[in-house]
């Protein structure tokens, strides 16, 4: 197996890979997750069109998810800054969970799978941020790359 770490240099230690001699591209990056509630919870949140004392709760975490994507080299150490082309967070409620897919494109010399699982997580969290009131039982998981285009390898789920 010729395969190595990308942010590991020769000496062992962290660093940023270097993409100066890359050719910009279109890139595109589709992440997306769950947040599962205990089912009298998520009775309780549609009775209320999901509405908490905070506002709505899948717009302000679409707009969190949005800011998310936009912070990621901020968060991420060895992440680039990227000139963004498109950011789009769907949020669909379901069967006592709401299923959140972040979708990120940008026109760079690296691509944005980490934006688009940043996005979904941020988002994530902030819906757990407003309902954690109602119940701590509440489960963020599967946050996942479903796709991502561009660059040496595409990537399909």
């Amino acid at each position: 197996m010729d395969q190595k770490l990308s942010h590991i240099n020769a000496e062992g230690n962290a660093e940023m890979v270097d993409v100066s001699e890359k050719v910009a591209s279109t890139r595109m990056a589709v992440a997306s997750g769950r947040v599962l509630f205990p089912t009298a919870v998520f009775k309780l949140l549609a009775a209320q069109d999901f509405l908490g004392k905070k506002g709505s709760i899948v717009q302000t975490a679409v707009i969190a998810g949005i800011q998310g994507v936009k912070k990621t080299s901020e968060l991420i150490p060895l992440c680039h800054q990227l000139n963004l082309s498109k950011i789009n967070i769907e949020i669909i409620p379901q069967n006592n969970a709401f299923d959140i897919q972040c979708t990120v494109k940008c026109n760079e010399r690296t691509g944005v799978e980490m934006e688009a699982l940043t996005g979904v997580t941020v988002a994530a969290l902030t819906i757990y941020d407003m309902c954690k009131a109602l119940s701590h039982n509440i489960v963020i998981t599967e946050v996942k790359l479903e796709q991502k285009t561009g660059g040496k390898n595409d990537f399909q789920r």
